[in-house]
């Protein structure tokens, strides 16, 4: 993989890493066809934020990348040119001192690439295994009929039964048309690295990003996987305000008014009570978690 020049021209390379990683697990997601609503971006962005991650490599673009489809991004300030920054995937790591869990994390966030997808993935899970990466768990946003007034649907698939086990979401059942995602999904099962894939639904009458009922529902399953509490930050309170706003918006429009209650409805009738007990039987795991009655379990 190619190194990564921070803002002040230093070379990252993974040698540069600060001794071997603690049972690493990699969360990634990607723009672009995979992330309705920049849903799923948004998780990785909000945790390395949260843990303030820092950047250790990226793949080089020029294999990988339409620069008519995906442009590169200049800064001018001033009048003066500072930045220019080329899509690409880029990978950033957050130590588990930092994290308060047990183990450290790679964080992936990447554009979709428009060419060349088997060597897109070579390339990353040569990266993965250099790093040492035990689990990889992807995110996924896909536009559904999807009302926003109830919880966010998220379809999960795995090459683990443990690693699914007690995950917040419908196992998935899907063949059709795939992403990136997919593909990295498939070929890291095929390298022997653990792999969850997470796929959140997006109203599609509310597709404008940011989502963050729907980052939070992402981010709410990776705890699930990790058994851990993940920072949350402003989420929830922004996802309430979302909604609210959705709510104000719908109520200005009675054909989206109506629309939405048909949807109530239909999710309304599909929903068994078991899974209703289920989802009540997790979030409580989530408060035990929260309020540290439960330890943070480092080894999947």
């Amino acid at each position: 993989m190619s190194p990564l020049r921070s803002g002040g021209g230093e070379v990252i390379k993974f040698s540069d890493v600060d001794g071997p990683l603690e049972h690493p697990v990699a969360i990634a997601a990607f723009e672009g066809w995979n992330d309705a609503a920049e849903a799923a971006s948004g998780v990785v962005n909000h945790l390395g934020i949260a843990w303030q991650s820092t950047p250790i490599a990226a793949i080089d673009p020029d294999d990988f990348y339409d620069f008519q489809v995906n442009r590169p991004v200049i800064e001018v300030v001033a009048g003066k040119t500072e930045r220019l920054i080329w899509p690409t995937t880029r990978l950033s790591l957050a130590r588990a001192a930092t994290t308060g869990l047990s183990r450290d994390v790679v964080l992936v966030h990447g554009v979709e690439p428009n060419m060349r997808w088997r060597g897109f993935t070579d390339e990353l899970i040569s990266g993965f295994t250099e790093l040492g990466v035990e689990t990889l768990i992807l995110a996924g946003a896909l536009l559904a009929d999807s009302p926003h007034t109830r919880p966010v649907p998220v379809t999960v698939s795995g090459t683990s039964t443990q690693l699914l086990r007690g995950v917040s979401g419908e196992a998935s059942d899907y063949k059709g048309s795939s992403g990136i995602v997919g593909v990295l999904q498939y070929s890291c099962a095929a390298a022997d690295i653990q792999t969850v894939s997470l796929w959140a639904s997006v109203p599609h009458y509310v597709a404008q990003s940011p989502s963050p009922k729907v980052t939070l529902a992402l981010l709410r399953s990776v705890e699930d996987i990790l058994d851990v509490s993940l920072p949350q930050g402003d989420l929830p309170e922004e996802a309430r305000a979302w909604e609210r706003g959705v709510d104000e918006l719908a109520q200005q429009d009675s054909d989206v008014a109506e629309y939405v209650r048909t949807l109530e409805e239909a999710k309304d009738a599909t929903d068994l009570p078991e899974a209703s007990g289920d989802a009540i039987a997790r979030e409580f795991e989530r408060y035990l978690r929260r309020r540290g009655n439960r330890g943070d379990v480092g080894d999947l």
